[in-house]
């Protein structure tokens, strides 16, 4: 097995039952994953756990003399030590080969996500979420395909070289469905988001919505003749309401265009062809998208002379392309609403528990 598979896999065992297990939409799902609550990653990271001292004193777990067995936080009576964090660490750095020595901030954002974890794993006891052993076999039967381990022999030596047991591979698979099954019980259950609430994202931000909609359009580029004066430009104007006038009332733009217009589209018939929002510089596609299909434009001032615009078709917020705004609407929605439910919610964990951080 190669040393990034080796690493990968160290991730997963050392991280699985650290890192705070989420529910919350993603704005990127695959084509083909389906739709139901999908899973994404960890939520923003909490606030540094500040220590606080109990009424009276509370017991905590025994030292070792081993260095790696001190304890470094104590989670009410559930104690963590430094060969817990430290295992953690360096799962992390075998996954991330050009990751540079530990700071300060990496060690303390990793016991932060070992001490949320605890305080869940212990809600979960409380709230009685038990995980039958099917379902563990089930999981661990998943991570050895994700892994691409050939047999479960060939799994039990690997993290057995590593200095890990299967028993507590399984306990950390146990504790992360614990995890999951309670934050989708007090955090995922409790979200919802209204059409009502759809309707008006969609209107404040139906201009970034529709990005990456298609139009088409024609133009016509008259300039001014001559020097770059006053009485250039006006005659540049008077044409262009001419030729407006002429659009109005029948005549062809491709054959106008290709008379009058002063722009390489010309030969073409001033076709600017199909354009996606955020192409043109902005105030010329603000012009054309005020259109509506087969409209004439008022003559435009830009840089470079006056434009008539005609809009032949333009994509909008409608049918398949609405329902698709919709479901990213919703999903942003629901993941603003969780991360701010799952934050007061590990925040009412962490002031309801005794922690100690002796790190």
């Amino acid at each position: 097995m190669s040393p990034r598979l080796t690493a990968l896999l160290l991730l997963a065992l050392a991280l699985g039952a650290c890192a705070t297990p989420s529910w919350v939409p993603g704005l990127g799902r695959k084509k083909d994953e389906p739709k139901g609550p999908p899973v994404a990653a960890a939520p923003r990271e909490a606030e540094p756990p500040k220590v606080e001292k109990a009424a009276e004193p509370r017991p905590t777990a025994s030292l070792d003399a081993s260095v790696t067995d001190r304890v470094i936080a104590v989670v009410n009576n559930d104690a963590i030590t430094l060969a817990e964090l430290q295992e953690a660490i360096a799962a992390y750095r075998y996954e991330n080969q050009q990751a540079p020595e530990p700071t300060d901030e990496l060690v303390q954002q990793f016991l932060r996500r070992m001490i949320e974890s605890r305080l869940q794993l212990q809600e979960a006891e409380r709230d009685k979420i038990v995980v039958d052993e099917p379902e563990v076999e089930e999981e661990l039967a998943e991570r050895i395909k994700k892994v691409n381990v050939k047999s479960r022999e060939e799994f039990e030596r690997l993290i057995k070289a590593q200095g890990l047991t299967l028993e507590a591979v399984k306990k950390r698979m146990r504790d992360g469905i614990k995890v999951s099954r309670l934050i989708r019980r007090k955090v995922t259950a409790r979200v919802s988001v209204t059409d009502v609430e759809i309707a008006k994202y969609l209107e404040a931000n139906r201009q970034k919505l529709e990005t990456g909609l298609s139009y088409h359009a024609r133009h016509i580029l008259l300039v001014p003749e001559g020097a770059d004066t006053e009485a250039g430009w006006e005659a540049a104007r008077l044409k262009a309401e001419l030729l407006r006038t002429q659009l109005r009332q029948g005549a062809d733009f491709v054959e106008l265009a290709r008379q009058h217009s002063r722009d390489a589209s010309a030969k073409d018939g001033g076709d600017l062809g199909t354009l996606k929002r955020g192409e043109l510089a902005q105030d010329v596609e603000t012009q054309i998208l005020a259109l509506q299909p087969g409209e004439i434009s008022k003559p435009y001032r830009s840089q470079l002379g006056y434009h008539v615009f005609r809009l032949e078709s333009k994509e909008g917020l409608e049918g398949e392309a609405l329902v698709r705004a919709q479901a990213q609407i919703r999903e942003i929605l629901f993941r603003e609403k969780y991360e701010a439910r799952l934050d007061a919610w590990l925040k009412e964990l962490k002031q309801r528990a005794i922690i100690e951080v002796r790190l």
